[in-house]
């Protein structure tokens, strides 16, 4: 683990080095601030499944149902990928306190087809969940999992010879399926006083076959080597893109909306797919805002998007046309609130700041900017 490259003084490093807000700045914020609608105030409407429909084959060879935040299940040709896998109530260390989910699972897992392998990004408690951990070990089933995070998974009492540890750029095949870890801008840890930070490597992963490309950003910043990814592996079929938990002051660790929107651009998407929003009250923005910013800009970007109710299957080559399943609420546009990652150059840096004006609307919404049908 520390022959990696990423490896320096200690701890991982990111290509791009992070820098993190005023701490007393941030805190300020984090207890005084933040929206009134930071959490649902009624009961959301997901699409309950069950094992029996994934019981016929995705038509085109790929499909993508997202059962909330950042956990998904890819079908790809043949092989059924589970990535990021949370059924837990909270993402805290404490069962008892930390954000708590807004609805159930839409897929109990007891109710999951069968699993072919677990791809974590890191091991932040909004990826990588013990008890669903353990829920999966039991099964059987392999992970795919960055430097260091073996050693969490061995602790819980996973086998290591189901454990496969991956450097940025490092590959695995399972059959004719690629699993490759690629570079991510975020940082790592469990402890509550951050004792652990950066102990383990952070990551994104491309999962490609002859047929199909599905690229999954983890946690991530804005940096240039989503081109490099683009060029490695893209273009890409569908690419999952961290878009919520946002903040300016936290803007060297998540992208924010208008960032992921360039992200998807860069490595070559050809349908963009929103993740990490719409399930945990992770930040001071309304739960809603990261959704009502990507319809903002999308189309004036230039972007096709996919936005599933939690639940909803969405197969990349024939995408439902966006329907708004989440209720109005207050938010911030773009030109409020820019969230700009450091250390860009003047090329990129002014890619982003261009999004941050496309999507400069508030008004009219959803229904302004894009054609949406019925929502069920």
């Amino acid at each position: 683990m520390q022959a990696s490259p990423q490896w320096r003084d200690g701890r991982f490093r990111n290509a791009l080095a992070r820098h993190d807000g005023p701490y007393m700045k941030m805190m300020k914020e984090w207890f005084f601030g933040g929206s009134p609608d930071a959490e649902p105030s009624t009961a959301l409407s997901v699409q309950g499944r069950s094992k029996a429909d994934f019981d016929a084959p995705p038509q085109s060879g790929l499909r993508i149902t997202w059962l909330g935040h950042s956990t998904f299940l890819v079908e790809i040709d043949g092989h059924n990928i589970l990535v990021d896998p949370v059924w837990g109530e909270r993402t805290s260390p404490l069962t008892w306190v930390g954000p708590k989910r807004f609805y159930d699972p839409p897929l109990p897992m007891d109710a999951l087809p069968r699993v072919d392998a677990v791809v974590i990004s890191h091991d932040h408690y909004d990826h990588l969940d013990y008890p669903s951990i353990i829920a999966l070990s039991a099964k059987g089933v392999p992970f795919y999992v960055p430097l260091g995070i073996g050693a969490h998974l061995e602790f819980w009492g996973v086998p290591a010879d189901r454990i496969h540890e991956h450097d940025w750029w490092q590959e695995s095949l399972l059959g004719d399926l690629t699993l490759a870890a690629v570079p991510a801008r975020h940082f790592s840890g469990r402890s509550m006083v951050m004792a652990d930070q950066d102990q383990t490597l952070w990551a994104g992963w491309v999962l490609k076959t002859e047929a199909h490309r599905v690229f999954y950003s983890g946690d991530t910043a804005m940096f240039p080597g989503f081109e490099e990814i683009g060029q490695r592996h893209g273009p890409f079929d569908v690419a999952l893109i961290e878009t919520g938990a946002y903040d300016p002051l936290w803007a060297d660790v998540h992208l924010g909306p208008e960032q992921a929107l360039v992200a998807a651009q860069m490595v070559g998407a050809k349908l963009y797919m929103p993740v990490h929003w719409g399930c945990f009250n992770l930040a001071l923005h309304s739960w809603t805002e990261p959704i009502e910013r990507v319809v903002a800009a999308a189309p004036r970007m230039g972007v096709p998007i996919a936005v599933p109710r939690p639940g909803e299957s969405v197969e990349p080559s024939n995408p439902p046309q966006v329907a708004r399943w989440w209720p109005e609420t207050r938010w911030t546009p773009a030109g409020e609130k820019l969230v700009m990652s450091s250390g860009l150059s003047e090329e990129l840096a002014a890619r982003v700041r261009r999004a941050h004006e496309v999507a400069d609307v508030h008004a009219g919404g959803l229904d302004a900017v894009v054609p949406v049908a019925a929502a069920e």
